[in-house]
């Protein structure tokens, strides 16, 4: 098994796998903590079917580098989110799910009317699930993983009290002065630029598990805020890393791999968590 693991480790683009695999984990985990703590972790999921629906246009249109068209899009679709949920006639889970289903819808009508690919089928699998995508990755996505992975790792670091702040109480926040909806815009925006990333490794629709199983995960075991941000980041780690290996070495998805080592360290978690609760 670890001869076969070194042979695979030659090829480039299994390096690449699991440095983007890695870096994207960490990122998602760590963003993960607020969502869900903020109760707005279903933001994944408007914002993947976003970035599916962005992905097929540049399909269609022949884009070389697909990144730079499903980026900007995705953000922008960030930015109307956290603005139109604020809207007492619009509440956030309302539009979430509007936006979601409807770019959905486009991005597989889209693909069907001017799809220039034999293989329709393989292709929306790919995406939706990251069947394969995590294997083609190219250097540029490769650096712009490892640039987007600094940049959230930097906004921790030096935003981390106001993150705390934000995520716990609003309107104390609003209160002490802080600049509250600029810190939301920001949280909303590195959102996005992970999850457009983390469709080359588990696809449009199970980069939400990225995000909430660290989070909650962690949230059995801790119940401190640095504490559950640190647990989360090993747990999203770990699960990244022997999901790849082993998709690797059973031949199976890597996204869906991925997801499903998550569910099995929650449910070692919870168990944990329930029998120290009994102690």
């Amino acid at each position: 098994m670890l001869e076969m693991l070194m042979m695979y480790f030659q090829y480039p683009f299994v390096r690449y796998a699991m440095l983007v695999g890695v870096l994207i984990a960490l990122s998602s985990s760590l963003l993960g903590v607020s969502l869900v703590l903020k109760r707005f972790s279903f933001i994944g999921d408007g914002l993947s079917h976003v970035a599916f629906g962005a992905m097929a246009i540049a399909t269609v249109l022949d884009v070389a580098s697909d990144t730079m068209v499903v980026l900007p899009i995705t953000i922008l679709s960030a930015i109307l989110l956290l603005h139109t949920g604020q809207n007492a006639k619009l509440k956030g889970d309302a539009v979430i799910a509007m936006i979601s289903v409807g770019a959905l819808a486009l991005g597989y009508l889209f693909l069907n009317l001017f799809s220039k690919s034999a293989n329709l089928t393989g292709d929306v699998c790919s995406t939706l699930f990251g069947s394969t995508a995590i294997l083609t990755l190219s250097l540029l996505d490769v650096w712009l993983c490892v640039v987007m992975s600094i940049l959230v790792l930097l906004i921790f670091t030096f935003f981390y009290h106001r993150i705390f702040a934000v995520t716990f109480d609003e309107t104390f926040a609003k209160a002490t002065g802080m600049k509250v909806n600029r810190y939301n815009l920001l949280i909303a925006i590195v959102t996005a630029s992970v999850i457009v990333l983390a469709m080359k490794l588990v696809g449009s629709l199970l980069i939400s598990a990225l995000i909430i199983f660290p989070a909650l995960s962690s949230m059995r075991l801790f119940k401190s805020f640095y504490g559950v941000i640190l647990s989360s980041a090993v747990c999203s780690v770990f699960c990244a890393f022997f999901g790849i290996l082993l998709s690797i070495l059973a031949s199976t998805p890597v996204g869906a791999t991925i997801v499903c080592m998550n569910i099995l360290v929650f449910a070692l978690c919870s168990l944990l968590g329930a029998c120290l609760k009994r102690g």
